[in-house]
This record gives structure tokens, C-alpha cells and sequence, in this order.
């Protein structure tokens, strides 16, 4: 009867050892699995965007509180393209968004969104997570913009143009240091940067600067330090938020003031299709307008992955 006891105890020792070393590999096989996924990119190009489609109607009858019926909408494009090969990797990405609205009893048509930008960085490996980089950042918007007035007499709104496509144009380059840990979290850091500002002379007016373009001229150059920063993070499992931060100091004329653009991209997904999107953008630029330029879209949104 020990022997037995004996035999079935070290039986039962034999196979819980077995167990507990097949569930060690299968762990261990698990964690080296995942450490080479995150470790291993697909060399070559990948590319990811999203098309996106925000509506907004509000119909009024009889309502005493008050109201004007109107009709918004805003297409928009967000667009990836990357490549990766050794020690060389090249970011991509094209933002494009342009809105309308129609009032009913507005006499003109206005725009809620009018946005193009094309952001590329070039690196090539230095150390850890650091590359060498040279990039390139273009904004500009597609159509005219113009300012709004009530006439003091007839008190009928007019329009006076203000700004085109490529009026005002920005071309911010220049070669830094580029911190990606992975396509969610990025940073840029270029100290010799340069910024060209193009506008339409013929918006210029006299002894006052057009977007800091002097009177007569159609560009402005900039020399200074440039900072970028991108953070994505996933808030729930349907919620997620795309951060951008840019920052611009010009050395040759007051280094100490700051152009500041940030953005923010929430975008809360019901399903495959259909999300709500909220948009907003903070600005300050001096050159442009002496205080802070803010811009928010929020809308139910058609979404189309490519």
C-alpha cells in the first residue's frame, strides 16, 4: 500500500512539474512573441487614411425663443503615409478639411473650415530612439476668405476679401533631431529653421503688415527654432485623441515671442461608419492677429477608411 501511495505521489509531482514547465514555455513563448512584434516594423512603405463627412441641420417654426434655420457640413481627409527601411524612416501625413454653412436668411454663403496641410519628416538612425531628421510643414487654405460687416445706414451685411489660396501660405524646413518612440508619440526638434510666408500683394495695405508681410511685397523670411509634437492615445475602446503641438520662435526678430498651433482630433466611434467627431484648434501667431485664433467643429461624421 506505500509503494502505492508512493508511485501515485510521484506521479502526481511528475505531472504537476510538466505542467508548470509547459506553462513556463508557453509563457516565455508568449512574451518573445510579443517582445518581436514590437520590436520587428515591416520594412517598406505603409499608408493609412480616413475620410470623414460631419453634418449639421436646424429647422425652426413658429419657435417665439428665436432661431434661424441653416445647413453645415465639412468634408475632411486625414492621411498617413510612412516608410521604413534599416536605419532611414520618412512620416507623412496630409490634413485637408473644408465646411459650409447656409443660413436661411444670410445673404452669403460662409465658411465653417477651410484647412490644408502637408507635415514630412526625413530620419536617418543616430542613437536609441533619436534620428537625424530634416523636415518640411506647408499650410495654407483653398479658397477665399473674406470679413464680415453690417452696413451702418441699410444695416445689411457686405464682404470684404481677405485671404485666397496661398494668401496667406506657410513654408516652415529645416534639419533637427526626431524623437519617435512609436507612431503614437513623436517629437521634432530643428534649431535652424526656416519660414517663408507668402501672401497676394495685392491684400497689402499701406504702413500695415499682411500676415507680417510689408506693404508691396508677396513673401517674408523667417529664421529661428522649431518644435513639433504628436501624441495619439486611446481613451476607451471607441474613444481616441490625436494631439499636435507646434512651436516657432524667430532669432532675428523678437526671439522671445512664441507662435503657438495646437490641435486637437477626438473622434468617438458608434460603429465601422458612423462617429462623433470633435475638431479644435488654438492659434497664436502676432503676425496674424493679436490674440488667440480658436477653431472647433463638432459634428455627427461618415467615416470611410482607405
Amino acid at each position: 500500500m506505500k509503494k502505492v501511495i508512493l508511485l501515485f505521489c510521484l506521479a502526481f509531482a511528475a505531472i504537476a512539474q510538466a505542467q508548470n514547465t509547459e506553462k513556463e514555455v508557453a509563457n516565455n513563448t508568449e512574451k518573445a512573441v510579443k517582445k518581436l512584434a514590437d520590436t520587428t516594423e515591416v520594412e517598406g512603405w505603409k499608408s493609412k487614411g480616413n475620410v470623414s463627412l460631419l453634418f449639421n441641420q436646424s429647422s425652426f417654426s413658429n419657435w417665439v425663443a428665436g432661431g434661424e434655420n441653416n445647413l453645415s457640413g465639412t468634408a475632411g481627409i486625414n492621411y498617413d503615409f510612412n516608410y521604413k527601411k534599416k536605419d532611414i524612416t520618412w512620416d507623412n501625413k496630409v490634413l485637408a478639411s473644408y465646411g459650409l454653412i447656409q443660413s436661411r436668411n444670410a445673404p452669403y454663403e460662409k465658411k465653417t473650415d477651410d484647412r490644408f496641410e502637408f507635415n514630412s519628416i526625413l530620419g536617418k538612425k543616430a542613437f536609441g530612439e533619436w534620428y537625424y531628421s530634416f523636415f518640411l510643414n506647408f499650410r495654407t487654405q483653398f479658397t477665399r476668405g473674406y470679413k464680415y460687416e453690417n452696413d451702418p445706414v441699410t444695416k445689411v451685411e457686405f464682404r470684404t476679401p481677405y485671404t485666397n489660396f496661398m494668401s496667406p501660405a506657410y513654408l516652415t524646413t529645416g534639419p533637427g533631431l526626431f524623437w519617435k518612440k512609436n507612431e503614437n508619440l513623436k517629437v521634432n526638434l530643428a534649431p535652424a529653421t526656416s519660414k517663408i510666408t507668402f501672401v497676394d500683394s495685392g491684400f497689402t495695405l499701406p504702413d500695415e503688415a499682411y500676415f507680417g508681410v510689408e506693404q508691396g511685397k508677396s513673401m517674408r523670411y523667417e529664421f529661428g527654432f522649431y518644435a513639433s509634437g504628436y501624441y495619439k492615445l486611446n481613451i476607451m475602446t471607441n474613444i481616441s485623441a490625436e494631439n499636435t503641438l507646434n512651436l516657432y520662435t524667430n532669432y532675428l526678430e523678437d526671439p522671445k515671442n512664441v507662435d503657438i498651433d495646437y490641435s486637437l482630433n477626438i473622434v468617438m466611434r458608434i460603429n465601422k461608419y458612423m462617429s462623433t467627431n470633435l475638431s479644435f484648434q488654438a492659434i497664436y501667431d502676432d503676425n496674424a492677429f493679436r490674440g488667440l485664433q480658436t477653431r472647433e467643429v463638432f459634428g455627427l461624421g461618415v467615416n470611410f477608411g482607405f
